[in-house]
């Protein structure tokens, strides 16, 4: 009898110190890129990044299509409700890549507010994450072909030196989608847009980092 009630209570206090383990939480905010073919689509990188990095991981996909890291652009996500619920959801780490549609000439002419606009974001999430919780910027993909008025010698040029001065000031680590997706042209139908192959080979290299 007394084995019994030893087991039992095994079994209740590690099932119970098991199911209190909390997830550590991933947001993901970016543009159409981030959204994929939906925020609740398996296909987008966000969803296939939990997939690969198991149940102690939850990832939560904040993309929206089209929008700016810059307040006066066109389509800025600083507007969206994404923004907010972003915040909300108090992440432990946070994924941003942002910068793609900010090369359109209608936004590029703010781009001295870029960085100064950069580090607001930062600062504002950050402040709604639990301590030590950790941010990523993200070297966008490649610009293969300018499309959508996206401008890839804007993104080569300007936009990918801006982020690493970003980094440096805010004291965040970029985590570089460029050179793993360079060899793939081939999986960007658009010249912009990664097919779902292409969005898992995002996923697979971003898993890496995190699980490292």
């Amino acid at each position: 009898m007394e084995k019994l009630i030893l087991t039992l209570y095994f079994c209740l206090f590690f099932g119970s110190l098991t199911f209190s383990q909390s997830k550590t939480k991933i947001a993901c905010i970016g543009d159409s890129i981030t959204e994929g073919p939906g925020r609740e689509s398996p296909a987008s990188y966000p969803l296939q990044l939990g997939e690969i990095l198991g149940d102690a991981y939850e990832v939560k996909n904040f993309g929206v299509s089209g929008r700016t890291l810059l307040k006066r652009g066109d389509f800025p996500f600083w507007n969206e409700p994404q923004f907010e619920e972003a915040k909300a959801y108090t992440a432990d780490i946070l994924l941003i890549k942002l910068g793609t549609n900010d090369t359109k000439p209608q936004n590029w002419k703010y781009k001295d507010d870029f960085k100064k606009d950069y580090i607001a974001l930062i600062n504002e999430m950050r402040k709604a994450m639990p301590e030590g919780g950790q941010i990523y910027l993200i070297n966008p993909v490649p610009v293969f072909q300018d499309n959508f008025n996206i401008n890839a010698q804007v993104m080569d040029e300007e936009i990918r030196p801006l982020l690493i001065k970003i980094a440096a000031e805010t004291d965040v680590e970029i985590l570089d989608l460029y050179s793993p997706l360079l060899p793939y042209s081939e999986l960007f139908p658009d010249g912009i847009h990664p097919n779902t192959e292409g969005l898992s080979l995002m996923a697979k290299a971003l898993s890496q980092k995190i699980i490292k």
